[in-house]
């Protein structure tokens, strides 16, 4: 696949899954969060706010691939 179309298809995908992702980090912490201790709370929020970097990293990674057959 050519690098100007894999770089596309990431951006793509980065823009549809991080608002995505961010709604339903809203409705996990919602749903589930209120009446636990704060210190779950806090615990809870900063990892769901890191969470979203592992797979857009990995969709990156991809984006940022050599061609197969090139160099």
């Amino acid at each position: 696949m050519p690098e100007r179309m894999r770089k596309f298809i990431g951006a793509v995908l980065l823009a549809l899954f991080i608002p995505f992702y961010a709604l339903m980090a809203m409705v996990v912490a919602s749903a589930k969060l209120p009446g636990l201790p704060v210190l779950v709370q806090t615990v809870a929020y900063a990892l769901l706010g890191l969470f979203w970097v592992l797979p857009a990293g990995l969709i990156v990674t991809w984006m940022q691939r050599p061609r197969k057959g090139a160099g």
